[in-house]
């Protein structure tokens, strides 16, 4: 959802080629309705180019960097070099998300009795402002309803839609710690100070330990992010190791945080 009529310089945005000529290509601003922007041969890929059509074509849609724009000529100048795979993957996959905000929004609209841009103007601005875009605000209804700061007469809508529509991509860190007593029952002082690891606050948070073979064992985070998992992660790392030491056994660090993918 963009606020205003023309995007910014150095603005990364989606755009679907509507005509390719020998000395660049015309594109239609999916992001900006009736706004078309140019790219100039010279900035359809890095070196010389002789076939523009090897690099684009007619409905190709992708991502593009605003080099510059001239409102009062309505044009719009940009380039296709200077937008690498990461970039482009991450602006696809905010436009992605920004359209199906649009969708649930209009699904809230519809159960209020309200327009999707008086929503907008009620509070859907304010969430933007909040979150960075409404799809954000989504997950964050799905996370932690008690942070959404909407009018009453959507609150409980909003949740619903958001609960029936959006899941929350969750992500895993790990990290490997020495767990060690001598004592005749250090099996079981061990078990005391790792079930003190896996204490979170967090509902949407869960805290696993593995056994590697003794000393050694593995705690792993599932949360939503990697902020969040990071810090449990080092509580929990921090709850073992001091919780073996208060039984009298001794502990560290053998592996540092890092992320791992999900299982």
């Amino acid at each position: 959802m963009k606020v205003g009529g023309y995007p910014e310089a150095n603005e990364f945005v989606v755009g679907t080629v509507k005509k390719v000529k020998n000395f660049g290509a015309f594109v239609m601003l999916d992001e900006y309705p009736g706004k078309e922007g140019f790219v100039h041969i010279s900035e359809v890929a890095s070196g010389w180019v002789k076939h523009i059509g090897d690099y684009v074509r007619d409905g190709q849609r992708t991502v593009f960097k605003v080099l510059g724009v001239d409102e009062s000529k309505g044009h719009i100048d940009l380039s296709l070099k200077d937008v690498n795979e990461h970039r482009r993957r991450d602006k696809i996959k905010e436009w992605k998300e920004e359209n199906r905000a649009c969708k649930l929004m209009e699904a809230v609209a519809k159960r209020v009795g309200k327009s999707p841009d008086e929503l907008m103007e009620d509070f859907g601005y304010n969430l933007i402002a909040e979150y960075g875009t409404i799809y954000a605000a989504f997950e964050q209804a799905v996370i932690d309803p008690s942070e959404i700061d909407i009018p009453e007469y959507a609150y409980q809508v909003f949740l619903d839609v958001a609960n029936e529509n959006v899941e929350i991509p969750f992500v895993w860190m790990s990290s490997e710690v020495k767990i060690n007593s001598n004592a005749s029952d250090g099996v079981e002082r061990i078990k005391r100070a790792l079930s003190e690891s896996i204490k979170t606050r967090y509902d949407d948070v869960d805290i696993e330990v593995r056994y590697l073979g003794a000393p050694d064992y593995m705690i792993r985070v599932k949360a939503p992010d990697y902020k969040i998992a990071q810090r449990e992660l080092e509580i929990a790392m921090e709850r073992a190791i001091e919780g073996i030491k208060k039984e009298g056994g001794e502990g560290g660090v053998t592996k540092e945080p890092s992320k791992v993918a999900a299982k």
